[in-house]
């Protein structure tokens, strides 16, 4: 057993790139910041790389001596055959990810080892263990804690390939629990949600260089009380930050409103079906109740764009509901919305309920990609979801219906800002693509900041903000050193 190792860390490709429906700039979007966590564990004196197929190509004549692969299920196929041609050349192999939790004795038949859960307990366990000369086949979570983490290793990350190289992430999991969500299974036997600690996440954030950050958590706002010391932190060091949130979130009181106010422009949030009966049906009992219309006016209010997550399929969908979803999100301006095909991954509890039914069509994990139906729905046929899951994405972005959501704003700056960030993402795809294609995707982030900064906002104090105007990390990292 070597005392220093060669290790190669790898993120396969979701769908192959010979794909018609083959987006790079979705997955051109953020490093594979999992794999960088895992690589502080490693000793300094290791040779260790990060490949990321979905913006380089990965050369597999090489000899690692330990290769680490994440897995999701559109890239189980894939994953496997680089574990299988790695062990093939006498690599030690792992395998972890949502896949390979959900379904860890298929993951087995391709690696060395597996990992159930979070690797915060597991990967520094395996390696004690592998150095040792004993690594064990099976590694499953139980400890769940942020406390303590090694530096991230951001220096092993190629910057320049993504348009958001700063990815953070706070905390893990999610409070809550929709059946068709991997969260539960991902975290079984443990928390499934914890945070960091304040502090180590503002030194995290204070690292990085520029001004835009992404909050990759699955539900930032999930601890009201972290959320809001970190929002209160957080101002003056003149970030422009997106993240994900729910309307029960959006919705209470003062907690947005901070958020807002140290620079967050734009949210993700789940309203997944505009239906009271298919909320109750997947136990999302977060949104049950709340007003969407209120939660997106009172986000365009603090200036704050509404990414809107629609899921289409649910047992009280008709073929109707495709066209009712998209005209709805554009009655209220909604910025831009993500549109998927329920999909019953294997581990939840939609899954079993699926299975238990007969209603699952097929196992071909490829296509578990929330834009085909691998299920029976109970309103229409497999064919007619698909077909209206690409006429909602074909009409929401259609110019007409971009210029209709951004006339719902007020004053022209917010109309430009709406058309801009919309026109830009869907588009512009063919630009987007000779974009990353020539490795220059990194030179769109000012404009994504120029687009999300938008014009001056009022803040909760009733002070008004000028983004121009913001100090960037290095001077909060000056001004808090000297308090």
């Amino acid at each position: 057993m070597p005392r220093h190792l060669r290790v190669k860390m790898i993120l396969p490709a979701l769908t192959e790139a010979t794909s018609p429906f083959w987006r790079p700039i979705k997955y051109s979007l953020f490093p594979p910041l999992g794999l960088a966590t895992l690589a502080g564990y490693l000793d300094d004196a290791d040779e260790v790389s990060i490949h990321d197929e979905h913006v380089e190509r990965l050369a597999l004549d090489d000899h690692p001596d330990l290769v680490v692969i994440q897995t999701y299920i559109t890239s189980a196929r894939r994953a496997y055959a680089l574990a299988d041609h790695y062990r093939a050349r006498g690599a030690y192999v792992c395998l972890g990810g949502l896949h390979t939790t959900s379904l860890p004795d298929e993951a087995s038949r391709h690696a060395d080892s597996v990992f159930i859960g979070p690797g915060e307990d597991t990967w520094p366990a395996f390696l004690a263990d592998f150095h040792a000369g004993r690594p064990r086949p099976r590694y499953v979570s139980t400890t769940r804690t942020l406390e303590d983490l090694p530096p991230i290793r951001r220096d092993l990350i190629k910057r320049r390939l993504y348009l958001v190289p700063n990815s953070i992430v706070v905390s893990r999991g999610c409070p809550h629990t929709c059946d068709f969500c991997y969260k539960e299974a991902f975290f079984k036997g443990g928390k499934s949600f914890y945070t960091r600690r304040v502090d180590q996440a503002l030194a995290e954030i204070a690292g990085l260089p520029g001004r835009h950050l992404y909050f990759l958590d699955d539900h930032l706002f999930g601890n009201p009380r972290f959320a809001l010391a970190l929002f209160n932190d957080m101002r003056g060091m003149g970030r422009i930050w997106q993240a994900a949130g729910t309307v029960q979130s959006v919705l209470a009181p003062g907690l947005i409103e901070q958020a807002a106010a140290c620079g967050l422009r734009s949210l993700f949030v789940g309203f997944e079906t505009l239906s009271q009966n298919n909320l109750v049906a997947q136990h999302k009992m977060q949104n049950l109740r709340y007003d969407y219309a209120a939660a997106i006016r009172k986000l365009h209010d603090l200036g704050v764009m509404v990414n809107a997550s629609f899921v289409f399929g649910m047992d009280e969908d008709d073929p109707d509901v495709f066209d009712r979803t998209v005209a709805w999100a554009v009655e209220q301006g909604i910025e831009t919305a993500t549109f998927h095909i329920l999909t019953p991954y294997p581990g939840t509890a939609l899954y079993a309920r699926m299975v238990a039914q007969g209603r699952v069509l097929h196992s071909n994990w490829d296509l578990y990609d929330t834009r085909h139906a691998v299920f029976q729905p109970a309103r229409m046929t497999p064919q007619a979801l698909e077909a209206g899951y690409w006429r909602a994405y074909r009409q929401f972005y259609r110019w007409r219906n971009i210029f209709a959501g951004a006339s719902v704003k007020t004053g022209l700056a917010s109309r430009l800002r709406h058309v801009a960030y919309a026109g830009g993402w869907k588009k512009l795809e063919p630009l987007w693509d000779i974009i990353i294609r020539a490795r220059q995707v990194t030179r769109m982030l000012p404009m994504l900041e120029r687009i999300l900064a938008g014009p001056a906002q009022t803040t909760p104090t009733g002070a008004r903000t000028e983004n121009a105007g913001l100090p960037d990390s290095a001077d909060y990292v000056r001004t808090t050193a000297q308090k």
